[in-house]
């Protein structure tokens, strides 16, 4: 039997930088101090107009294949995660394989989540290992949620970056993820969501909770969003304890998506867990949704914080609403 293992990530961020400054001084009645307070974010990366998630995620695995020497003849499935597509149909991984050079024997797929995406996909490559239809799977995880947001919009400009991680998972003679637990609850769909682009028609579309206060094609609920996460994220912590054997102490970090810092802060609070277990890392990129785990794992991969056999709690939530989480033995730690 073989399993998925978390090989190396490479990440892409857009070149142009949106700082919390500049902001201010495009909006001086924003409160750039308040706001930043409470999402932990100073600086955004902002994708070009004519840039889409897959240019994103085609320049992380591209450097995923250069920085760690991968032969992209040796990818067997690629995985690809967004909810930014850049059309409704061809399926953008297929655009992908071809761009990337990978074998038309390769499989190509993409699926629509948001925050909860990471963990999603790792149980998918997961899946595909253990039936042997993969030993190499490329995962992306990429989003251009900054499309979706109007200029004058302060609730959402504020938050969300664009960004793309590309993750290699190979197959391991030894299980290194476990204790996978998800969940789903539809009735909290109308708290995040772009109801435009799609085949149903707008008589019929589903329509924000509350008073759409901005213009923009994303509508969020952040009360409603902190709300869920809070009440949800605690149990299903517990549950993949229990269903992966081991107490928490276990488990070196808990590394969860990064929304913002106020949502953190929260979590750590309801959890019990003090800040040096439950890393935030979003002050220069913000939220990028799927990518902010895969981000934030290279990030403390570059400051020494990941040691080779530690395990870890990888836990993601949101837009859907949705929510999973899973242990993580790390066979490749900082160093490798």
């Amino acid at each position: 039997m073989k399993y998925a293992s978390i090989g190396p990530i490479s990440i892409y961020l857009p070149e142009r930088i949106e700082t919390n400054q500049q902001l201010q001084d495009e909006f001086p009645a924003w409160d750039m101090d308040l706001i930043q307070t409470k999402t932990g974010i100073a600086s955004r990366h902002i994708a070009a107009p004519d840039e889409c998630a897959s240019d994103l995620g085609v320049r992380a695995a591209e450097r995923l294949f250069e920085e760690h020497n991968v032969d992209p003849q040796s990818i067997d499935f690629l995985l690809f995660c967004t909810q930014t597509p850049d059309y409704p149909l061809p399926t953008t991984a297929c655009l992908m394989q071809q761009r990337l050079g990978l074998r038309v024997s390769c499989g190509a797929l993409d699926f629509n989540l948001g925050c909860s995406g990471f963990i999603y996909g790792l149980s998918l490559a997961e899946g595909l290992i253990r039936a042997g239809v993969a030993k190499r799977v490329l995962f992306i995880t990429a989003e251009t949620y900054s499309k979706y947001i109007d200029a004058d919009d302060r609730s959402l400009r504020t938050i969300f970056g664009d960004g793309a991680a590309a993750t290699l998972i190979d197959a391991s003679s030894e299980p290194t993820l476990d204790g996978f637990q998800f969940g789903t609850d539809g009735s909290g769909a109308d708290t995040l969501m772009v109801a435009d682009g799609g085949a149903r028609p707008e008589k019929d579309a589903l329509t924000p909770r509350h008073r759409k206060r901005w213009g923009s094609r994303l509508y969020m609920d952040g009360p409603a969003l902190i709300n869920f996460t809070v009440g949800a994220i605690p149990q299903l912590v517990k549950n993949i304890f229990s269903a992966a054997g081991i107490p928490n102490s276990e488990v070196e970090l808990y590394l969860f998506h990064q929304a913002t810092r106020k949502m953190l802060e929260q979590l750590q609070e309801s959890l019990g867990v003090d800040s040096e277990r439950m890393p935030i890392a979003l002050e220069n990129v913000g939220n990028t949704v799927s990518a902010t785990i895969p981000l934030l794992i290279h990030g403390l991969r570059k400051e020494g914080r990941l040691q080779k056999g530690a395990r870890h709690l990888l836990v993601g939530f949101g837009v859907g609403w949705s929510w999973g989480g899973c242990v993580w033995h790390d066979q490749y730690g900082s160093g490798a």
